[in-house]
């Protein structure tokens, strides 16, 4: 059931999201050759309480981690551990926090020291696919005109988006109803309305998008180990279009 948040919600997200928003700031920051995934955990986690907050996907459906880290071939759920960056990686580092109850939840893929020209590209082209979906979150449009901006942009690049994995509805829980794929036809899926909050997130892969869950139980790759990034945002549909809720004030 798709729950329209109040004034004072949104705002008690707002808050949530906020905090988030300085954890990515930090990580900016942080994130450099030599690193290991629990150090950075480690850091995500100060930071949100040290904000007032809780993070949202500690001991989620089991999850051992603050923050999920994903390195390199990993799409989502990496569990942080003593794995060291080296230069050349990249890492999605996919933050929740929570405040009085109400989420916030962002993910940002992050260039360790100097990448290679071809991944760069991954994440440009993944980082601006969020925006173009952003572009279609709107009162009167629909779930499905969000997720086929997505997959037109991606796709155009020769890279592609995996159907298992998507964006969702956020609010007193972090994962709620609606799912916001990346993958679909405009006009269909759930209309649009002011006070819907949602979570967009297309997760690319360089190669092919079959997945396979590692035997960890929870990082995701695809059968070819190729590169793929992450980006996401949780939003508020307002009565003109949008506000994204995870950004600095």
């Amino acid at each position: 059931m798709i729950t329209l948040k109040s004034s004072r919600e949104i705002e008690l997200m707002d808050r949530a999201g906020t905090v988030v928003a300085l954890v990515h700031k930090a990580l900016k920051e942080a994130i450099k050759p030599g690193i290991t995934t629990l150090q950075i955990d480690r850091i995500c986690e100060e930071v949100i309480r040290d904000n007032g907050c809780t993070p949202s996907f500690k001991n989620l459906y089991g999850f051992p981690g603050a923050v999920c880290t994903s390195v390199n071939e990993v799409l989502v759920h990496g569990i942080p551990d003593h794995t060291i960056l080296k230069d050349g990686d990249i890492i999605t580092v996919d933050v929740g926090a929570c405040y009085k109850g109400y989420h916030g939840d962002s993910g940002w893929t992050y260039a360790v020291g100097e990448i290679k020209p071809e991944t760069r590209k991954l994440l440009e082209v993944t980082e601006e696919s969020l925006y173009k979906g952003l572009e279609q979150a709107k009162p009167g449009n629909h779930i499905g005109d969000i997720a086929s901006a997505i997959q037109e942009y991606v796709e155009s690049f020769g890279y592609s988006l995996p159907i298992e994995y998507t964006g969702h509805g956020i609010g007193r829980s972090v994962h709620e109803d609606p799912y916001v794929p990346n993958v679909g036809r405009p006009g269909t899926l759930e209309l649009l309305k002011p006070g819907m909050c949602i979570a967009v997130e297309p997760m690319v892969f360089m190669g092919r998008p079959h997945c396979v869950t590692l035997a960890d139980g929870w990082g995701v790759v695809n059968r070819e180990r190729s590169l793929s990034a992450h980006y996401e945002h949780s939003i508020a549909i307002t009565q003109d279009g949008y506000k994204i809720l995870t950004k600095e004030d």
